[in-house]
């Protein structure tokens, strides 16, 4: 049965109609995404033709999801907003907090009972204001999600980046910071600038061991890790229909790793077969009558040069399986060049460790891929080389395979089983001899691979691949195999070749669980009393940010000048710093430590200009707070670039950063800057840049007139009685421009529901 089963036909029963009103203003084809966009407008009053890239636009999305790591954040903030219950559909997924070391049973164990305080807290808020809760153990949130909510046609917004993957079943599903997530679930308008696309061709059919990831990862290697912002990919052609409803949405899951707004595919048999294997017949049914609604319109796809902002045509008969990696998603190694490249550029050819799983890649489809080539291992005499984890995607696939066998093939060949959860993929991974520092190479079928990522080692060499070629890399436990090619000697010492992959998309008995972890929350929430003590160490309530002055900000001391790449691991690691996410004042203490200083090239140590000493991030920003002195961060391009974690925006707010300047900003985390009171701005010049000094005492000028479009001044005094001054651009609206004023996005709902 269906979640939302009456939200689901109201919508397709007027699409027909609300679909004509926007033709008779456009007055052209559209794709797949401008007819969804323009279906979920808050006021359907404001229909125009919409400047792509230009526009602000104001959408009413079909729900909302978070998981465990940024609830905390969104509900605590979410409890200042004055409701009594949310306005959408919202779930809480326990996935995150989960740290992966000897299993799935013993850590499961371990999770809950050293997690209790914030999953009780995160189960009574959403039984309090009626939000579905899934508990420790039902599975990562984006699988949870495609086989239990996600729709064709539907809107949604998530509290991680990754929230992208419900593409995959045709939603436009974008990952956003928690304060996103307060609007929707106030009933409040969400805010997005209307984005570009990016059509997708795809032609022929994937074989072999070639698979959808390696789709994903070509795309990645032609458009960067930013190549993507700002707009949503539309994948289409009769490559796209052969592809499974879960290969799609591993496409559309990794497209976070190109900054891409979102991506999705249009509704067509595999995603109908899907909605009826996971007992969502009645929404295949609902579909199927307004299934020419659910695709772009043909005219688009037979001329997508003029219909779309920019094409990419890939055709699957010729499409090698990739590698990418390391340190970054988008450096992508058709597998046969990929041992010419650890050989050329020094990687450690040795695998230490190969995983698969994560949200990315842990279908039903895909276990069967990867277990096909664990049961030739075990037929040929061969074993792993070397260390081997499986993360299923949710407790009805774990459950599911677990009853067809194979999760037993992977322990034939020495494989461990972890429990439902992101684990090793976000850092809750407690690796032996991580701490060591020492250079080794690892292979996931994860997402995300930059520096310290998976283990805290910034000399792990993480590289991103498909679950059958890590597990084929795993056995051989050599960098440099190719098992399209090469043979691996067995036992008996006889040489064997592994053969191409075989997977099944749907299990021939049906998906199978005893208890899928889902709590409905309680009817009436109005008698629940949220409790948090004051001497927790683990959830903090918030206090509302200060609003602006009125003056302009001048007299700031720079925090950091951050060198070359600074993701939101960077700004705020995951890791162990996982158990803070519920209490600002405490993980505050991550801000910053894992960004490079331009004038050192150390992490975690910047100069106090109070002291003259060099300090911590956090300490130093501590430090200018107690003395009433705001400070800027300056950064490099696509700074905020990964996860959609608030934390990044909320933890230098909480230390009196007021500023953040930098060259270019990853989407998410512009957002989130804004949402929290922030003033995010750009070089108009990026070779300004390099004008930034380490003692400079730094001004923001113009802010009386801040108005869209007109850029503000940056005064830079330098300690040597010189100054600099130079422009800086802005993308804030009128509606942004009040949230800086008010001190945030929330004191503006606070005021008005007041």
């Amino acid at each position: 049965m269906a979640f939302d089963l009456d939200l689901i036909q109201q919508y397709y029963s007027s699409l027909a109609a609300q679909l004509e009103a926007v033709r008779a203003k456009l007055n052209r084809p559209m794709s797949l995404t401008e007819k969804i966009l323009y279906t979920h407008l808050y006021n359907s009053g404001d229909l125009k033709e919409f400047q792509r890239g230009g526009d602000y636009v104001n959408f009413s999305p079909d729900r909302v999801a978070m998981q465990d790591a940024t609830a905390q954040m969104a509900l605590l903030q979410f409890m200042q907003a004055g409701k009594e219950k949310v306005a959408v559909p919202s779930t809480v997924h326990c996935d995150h907090l989960i740290q992966a070391k000897v299993g799935a049973d013993d850590d499961l164990k371990t999770a809950i009972s050293t997690n209790k305080e914030v999953f009780d807290f995160l189960s009574n808020i959403s039984n309090k204001y009626g939000i579905g809760f899934w508990k420790p153990g039902a599975g990562i949130i984006h699988q949870v999600i495609l086989e239990n909510y996600a729709f064709p046609g539907g809107m949604m917004i998530g509290t991680d980046s990754h929230t992208v993957n419900a593409g995959g079943l045709g939603m436009v599903a974008i990952g956003v910071g928690g304060a996103d997530a307060v609007d929707v679930m106030a009933g409040m308008p969400w805010e997005l600038k209307f984005p570009k696309l990016i059509g997708v061709k795809l032609t022929g059919k994937l074989s072999g061991w070639t698979s959808a990831k390696d789709v994903i990862l070509k795309v990645a290697g032609l458009l960067t890790v930013k190549g993507g912002t700002g707009k949503i990919l539309e994948y289409f052609g009769e490559g796209a229909e052969n592809i499974s409803c879960t290969g799609k949405g591993t496409i559309c899951n990794m497209g976070a790793e190109i900054g891409a707004t979102t991506s999705l595919f249009g509704y067509d048999e595999k995603m109908r077969a899907y909605l009826r294997g996971t007992e969502r017949a009645d929404v295949a049914e609902a579909a199927d009558k307004v299934a020419a609604h659910l695709t772009g319109d043909q005219e688009v796809y037979a001329e997508p040069g003029k219909y779309f902002d920019e094409v990419i045509e890939i055709n699957l008969d010729e499409l090698e399986p990739h590698i990418n990696g390391p340190f970054s998603p988008d450096k992508a190694w058709p597998i046969s060049e990929f041992a010419r490249a650890v050989k050329e550029n020094g990687y450690p050819r040795d695998l230490e460790v190969g995983l698969i799983g994560s949200c990315t890649n842990s279908s039903y489809e895909d276990i069967t891929r990867a277990a096909s080539v664990a049961q030739q291992a075990v037929d040929k005499g061969l074993k792993v080389a070397t260390e081997f984890t499986i993360t299923p995607g949710s407790e009805q696939v774990r459950y599911t395979v677990d009853r067809d066998g194979l999760l037993d093939v992977f322990g034939k060949i020495g494989g461990v089983v972890l429990a439902n959860a992101c684990g090793p993929c976000i850092g809750q991974w407690a690796r032996h001899n991580a701490d060591k520092g020492e250079k080794n190479s690892i292979i996931t079928s994860f997402n995300r691979n930059f520096a310290k990522r998976n283990d805290g080692n910034p000399n792990t060499h993480a590289f991103v691949a498909s679950p059958e070629i890590v597990t084929a890399m795993t056995i051989a436990g050599d960098l440099t195999f190719n098992p399209l090619t090469d043979t691996l000697t067995n036992q008996k010492g006889e040489q064997v070749k592994l053969e191409e992959p075989r997977g099944i998309e749907m299990p021939a008995k049906g998906f199978s669980v005893e208890d899928n972890g889902y709590q409905a929350p309680a009817e009436d929430g109005s008698g629940i009393e949220i409790n948090v003590h004051p001497e927790s160490r683990r959830l903090q309530l918030l206090e509302p940010f200060a609003p602006w002055e009125g003056e302009d900000l001048t007299g700031m001391k720079l925090l950091i000048k951050a060198e070359g790449k600074c993701t939101t691991d960077h700004i705020s690691m995951a890791g162990p710093w996982l158990r803070y996410r519920g209490h600002l004042d405490n993980i505050s203490n991550n801000l910053l430590i894992g960004a490079v200083n331009y004038f050192n090239k150390k992490t975690n140590a910047v100069t106090n200009q109070l002291t003259g000493e060099t300090g911590e991030v956090p300490e130093t920003a501590r430090a200018y707070k107690a003395a009433g002195i705001g400070s800027i961060v300056v950064g490099d391009e696509n700074y905020g670039e990964g996860s959609s974690r608030e934390h990044a925006a909320m933890e230098p707010r909480h230390l009196g950063v007021r500023v953040v300047l930098v060259k270019s900003f990853a989407r998410i985390h512009e957002t989130n800057l804004k949402k929290q009171g922030m003033l995010g701005l750009t070089f108009a010049d990026k070779d300004d840049y390099d004008k930034v000094r380490e003692d400079d005492t730094i001004s923001v000028l113009g802010l009386r007139e801040f108005s869209p479009g007109n850029s503000l001044l940056v005064r830079l005094d330098h300690a040597d009685g010189t100054t600099d001054e130079f422009e800086a651009n802005h993308t804030y609206n009128e509606t942004q421009i009040a949230w800086f004023r008010a001190g945030s996005a929330l004191n503006m709902i606070r005021i008005q529901n007041q």
